[in-house]
């Protein structure tokens, strides 16, 4: 093979491998122009700031490094993760410091910097700490069904506070009770009703909601407030119960809320009301999540409508409220559903005795306390966070479920991997704050997020340096940042002489091409081109041309602009194509045969024709066949046109001659066939089949016909009688062999047996002798 050939065969090889590598390179294909352009691009990609660098500074460390950027000139910021503040988690049994200290998630603050899509990854711990505070707050349904569960709260202060010594010293209650709106339909406005709505029963006028009693540790005053509260009474069923726990949750300072563990033991015997049904009073204004308690009670209950489920739930949630629902079998399904909606919360069945309710609360509050459940604040734009537990039964758990653990005891400890990544560049002038608490615990971790949107040399900037033509630009990380108005790889250009701030754009055929076609340099939207190389992209060159035969143009033109000018009579990308006819004549000198198209010299047939000029046809029926009945009928008045001779059969000339040793020779004559048929006496008859020039057909017939002997009737009756005769007789041989074979194997089997006998000669037990001999009894012989 030419060695040139070899050369542009490796050359064209290379460019490609280039190109593909190019592709698959973000740092390359996404263009940046400056170092903080180049790292938001991914983890991957780096700078090279040295000044003399020649080639893309954007790219990989080690694609840099064999393009001969120096270690130094290699700028590549990396994001880190640092601990603020670390404080350990309390261990009780060593410790017996002050309560309000105890710690049970570690670290408390960290700050992470982050790079366009690179993972930072820490890992934090809990440990539920034992003599952990808690508030305890109880909200009851006080209408007049409840009265006997009233009866058993007020026998529970000194008790609850009893029987929790074993989860805490520390335990504050507090209780509230709650009714319906003071409007109808909800409340009869009645003056008689709002005195006593239990009427002829001793009752409390109706209200909406009161908080009774502020938290306390003094389990006595929760008693005596608690034995004051009468029932009362409403028109409906359902209660205004989240209008209760939305006062009793946001009037933080009123009910007296600590930072620990908060519980909200909800207790009713009937359904709620929800965002909506205040519309039956009127009431269409929707709850606001204030707190509105003037002297303990709800003002606002016939101004706000009742909460949403949602607004509930993030209420409950921000708060770090555990919910306890206390309800009576009845409603156990219906608070069970809304438990599944708000975190941290469970539900319990009331019983008529305090002691029920006691064990309630314990049961649901250890339930409650088992499971850690970390949730975040709102991310800001651009930023993931993903969880990985590893919990006390050793298993990892991903997704979701890596945000839990449960089953968790006092003094247990466990830890989650958190990875938090940030994409682009969300917050380029501020840093943003996250947390992370675990649901229902005071405690939480905050994150200061710092992004990484520039390189560190861009503090090292030159400001008006004389590198960036005359001043007009910052030289920053080896390249010019252009003052306002210039533009230009060095600044060079005037944007009031550009029609776009993308210069590059201007020497580009398209998005998806290279600057001048990687054959020129862009000066201010312009591309000035490499020798050889010609056009307004420098597209254009005189040797990319496509080849045919390993020649440029095939040999048949001239390459301009890496396009072939065809000679006369040739066409196709690589001149390839020949428009010359002559080779697709057939023998009759019809192009194709007049069955198909001449194409660049060659024939492509119609149809079932084939052949360099269509003149086979395997499928079709012979000639000779096609024209065997006219033949037959005009040369000997035989055949099945016999009748119709004169009007089917007169398109061809026939010529008669003795015997097919006169008929004209096809080996000469390519155009002539020969045909060999049998007609209706079964005897062969032979002509040829000839196609003029001048489209007339002339066929030659053999007057002599060959045609086969009869059979010879006698020989073969003789023969069919002969192997009959002879059949039957080898069937009698074979028949009579048999059957002296069988014959000889039974008497073989008699003789055997006849010598294994053996015959008795014991006495006949049928015989009788013919003497008979009597004893005379008186005979006593000698």
């Amino acid at each position: 093979m030419d060695m040139r050939v070899l050369l542009i065969s490796a050359l064209l090889g290379f460019v490609s491998h280039v190109r593909a590598k190019t592709d698959r390179n973000l740092c390359i294909s996404e263009n940046p122009k400056t170092c903080g352009e180049c790292i938001l691009i991914g983890p991957q990609c780096v700078w090279c700031k040295d000044p003399d660098f020649k080639f893309s500074r954007c790219d990989e460390k080690e694609s840099l490094q064999k393009a001969g950027c120096t270690p130094l000139g290699i700028e590549n910021t990396r994001g880190d993760v640092t601990t603020d503040i670390n404080k350990t988690v309390t261990n009780r049994k060593n410790d017996k410091g002050n309560l309000d200290e105890i710690i049970q998630i570690q670290p408390q603050k960290l700050t992470l910097k982050l790079r366009s899509e690179e993972s930072q990854k820490f890992t934090l711990k809990f440990k539920r700490a034992e003599d952990y505070p808690i508030d305890l707050y109880f909200l009851m349904d006080l209408s007049d069904s409840m009265r006997s569960n009233l009866e058993n709260v007020k026998n529970l202060g000194a008790d609850l506070a009893k029987e929790m010594r074993h989860i805490t010293k520390d335990l504050r209650i507090g209780f509230g009770s709650f009714l319906e709106k003071l409007v109808m339909p909800f409340i009869l406005r009645t003056p008689k009703y709002l005195e006593n709505p239990c009427f002829p029963n001793d009752c409390t006028a109706p209200f909406s909601y009161k908080n009774v009693l502020s938290l306390t540790n003094d389990s006595t005053l929760f008693t005596q407030e608690v034995s004051k509260q009468k029932t009362s009474g409403n028109l409906d069923s359902p209660e205004a119960g989240f209008d209760a726990i939305m006062q009793a949750v946001v009037c933080t300072k009123e009910i007296g809320w600590r930072n620990v563990t908060r519980l909200l033991v909800f207790s009713t015997d009937a359904g709620f009301h929800f965002a909506g049904d205040g519309k039956l009073g009127g009431i269409v204004r929707p709850n606001d999540g204030k707190c509105y308690l003037s002297n303990n009670m709800y003002t606002m209950s016939h101004k706000f409508d009742y909460p949403t489920i949602s607004q509930l739930v993030d209420t409950l949630s921000d708060n770090n409220i555990q919910t306890i629902f206390a309800v009576t079998e009845q409603f156990k399904d219906l608070y069970r559903e809304l438990s599944d909606l708000i975190p941290k919360s469970t539900v319990g069945i009331l019983s008529d005795s305090s002691t029920n309710v006691i064990e309630l609360i314990i049961n649901a509050y250890n339930s409650l306390s088992s499971e850690v459940i970390l949730e975040n604040s709102r991310l800001p734009a651009g930023v993931s966070i993903s969880y990985v537990s590893h919990c006390k039964d050793g298993e990892i758990r991903k997704g979701e479920s890596g945000r839990k653990c449960s089953n968790i005891s006092i003094g247990d400890e466990v830890n989650f991997d958190i990875e938090i990544t940030a994409k682009g560049c969300p917050s380029k002038n501020k840093s943003e704050t996250i947390k992370i608490k675990p649901l229902g615990f005071n405690e939480e971790v905050e994150i200061v997020l710092n992004f990484i949107c520039e390189c560190e040399c861009h503090k090292e900037g030159i400001q008006n340096s004389p590198a960036c033509h005359f001043g007009n630009g910052t030289l920053e990380c080896g390249v010019c940042r252009c003052n306002e108005g210039r533009l230009g790889k060095f600044c060079e250009c005037s944007q009031d002489e550009v029609k776009t701030d993308d210069l590059d754009a201007n020497c580009r055929k398209d998005n998806g091409t290279d600057v001048c076609s990687n054959n020129g340099e862009c000066f201010c939207g312009t591309c000035e081109c490499k020798k050889k190389y010609s056009g307004k992209f420098c597209e254009c060159d005189n040797f990319s041309c496509d080849r045919s035969d390993n020649k440029l143009c095939g040999g048949h033109g001239r390459c301009e602009c890496r396009q072939c000018i065809c000679d006369a009579n040739y066409t196709g990308s690589a001149c390839d194509c020949s428009l010359d006819t002559s080779t697709c004549l057939a023998s009759n000198k019809q192009i194709c045969n007049g069955l198909g198209t001449c194409v660049c010299g060659k024939c492509k047939c119609s149809d079932t024709y084939e052949g360099p000029t269509c003149e086979i046809c395997p499928t079709c029926p012979r000639i000779c066949t096609q024209h065997k009945d006219c033949v037959e009928c005009r040369q000997f008045g035989m055949g099945s046109k016999k009748h119709t001779c004169e009007t089917n059969c007169s398109n061809f000339n026939i010529i008669a001659v003795k015997s097919k040793e006169d008929l004209p020779q096809s080996s000469n004559q390519p155009h002539i066939n020969d045909c060999k048929e049998r007609d209706t006496d079964d005897c062969w008859f032979f002509f040829t089949y000839d196609t003029k020039n001048d489209d007339k057909i002339e066929v030659h017939v053999a007057a002599k016909k060959e045609c086969p002997s009869g059979p010879d009737i006698i020989p073969i009756v003789a023969g069919v009688v002969a192997g009959i005769v002879l059949i039957g007789l080898a069937l009698l041989l074979i028949w009579k062999l048999l059957m002296i074979i069988h014959d000889r194997r039974e008497f073989a089997k008699f003789e055997k047996e006849k010598m294994n006998a053996k015959w008795d000669t014991g006495e006949n037990p049928i015989y009788k002798s013919a003497v008979t001999t009597v004893l005379n009894p008186k005979y006593e012989g000698n």
